[in-house]
């Protein structure tokens, strides 16, 4: 059997795509960090093979492509927090960013001391566009970031260009936004949805969130591990966005969500702090996926509301000890 390695192999994405790529039969290695590696063993099928690493370990990263030898390298690993890479830049970019161009380098030496074709996906992310004058974006928008992660990310997506020009077959998907249970409750979609659940269960409560009116494009996260796969297993390594091409404020997400647990007037438990509003974000980010859509046959499945009743029933279950 083909074998499959995922870095960031514990994240929500590395989670969902561990599952997919066992159930087509791949034998599938994850690597995590040390600090990581207890939940991972509960979150993944006893027949993912993790191994402890940092993904900055050069050393580490290429002795494992070495020893897995894998046909296809996931590399989700990375800083995820944008307000996370304003405090820790250079970690960022390290992590996010000069990593990998390491796991570029162990693919290609794979591949040519082998003869055997590596292929390699590399997350991007709307970040990449910062506050981009065009609406929608596509993979022709000018990538001009505007956070330390959307840079480390910019640098990732330029060295993965530099290595196809090797003959190396690196994918990049540009993703928006994408939810699950899975989401850490760091992310505001989960923040929200938690407290959905919370003010449900107590009959008492409030959310406190940041700027409302920001629109982000919100897809579900397995439609979107699905667009990883495709990208992969693509004829040609190419870039691809990857996103539903809505928009919803932070607001209708909060709205949606007590909507979900039977609260109608959502504005009585939801207050602004100015300290929680990043001055960085961009107002709005929206996806054109129409190449996605053309060329790898993709489209989303899940539609907002539901994807936010997905993940406030999980947490209301959570809370009822039923999950």
């Amino acid at each position: 059997m083909p074998a499959a390695l995922i870095t960031g192999i514990g994240g929500q994405d590395g989670s969902i795509l561990a599952g997919q790529l066992a159930e087509q039969g791949m034998t599938v290695h994850g690597l995590v960090r040390a600090s990581e590696l207890a939940d991972a063993q509960i979150r993944l099928s006893s027949a993912v093979t993790l191994h402890v690493g940092d993904l900055t370990d050069g050393d580490r990263v290429s002795g494992l492509v070495d020893d897995v030898a894998p046909a296809e390298i996931y590399n989700l690993a990375g800083i995820t927090s944008v307000r996370y890479s304003w405090d820790h830049p250079v970690e960022t970019g390290e992590v996010t960013g000069l990593a990998a161009a390491s796991v570029f380098a162990a693919a290609l030496r794979l591949q040519e001391t082998t003869g055997r074709a590596v292929r390699v996906l590399q997350p991007s992310s709307a970040e990449i566009f910062g506050h981009a004058a065009r609406v929608p974006q596509d993979e022709t928008t000018p990538i001009a970031p505007a956070s330390p992660y959307g840079a480390a990310k910019a640098y990732a997506h330029f060295m993965a260009a530099s290595y196809r020009i090797l003959g190396l077959h690196v994918a990049t998907c540009i993703l928006y936004n994408h939810e699950s249970p899975l989401r850490s409750d760091a992310f505001v979609t989960r923040k929200i949805t938690a407290a959905a659940a919370r003010i449900a269960h107590d009959g008492a409560g409030t959310l406190t969130l940041g700027d409302l009116s920001v629109r982000r494009d919100w897809g579900w996260a397995e439609d979107y591990v699905d667009a990883m796969v495709r990208a992969t297993r693509h004829t040609a390594a190419d870039d691809f966005v990857v996103a539903t091409g809505e928009t919803h404020s932070v607001a209708e997400f909060a709205a949606a969500a007590l909507r979900r647990v039977g609260i109608d007037d959502w504005e009585r438990y939801v207050r602004t702090d100015a300290a929680l509003v990043r001055p960085s974000d961009a107002p709005q980010q929206v996806g054109d996926a129409s190449k996605a859509r053309r060329e790898l046959g993709w489209a989303p499945t899940v539609g907002f509301d539901e994807l936010v009743g997905r993940m406030v029933d999980h947490d209301v279950a959570l809370l009822a000890g039923s999950a």
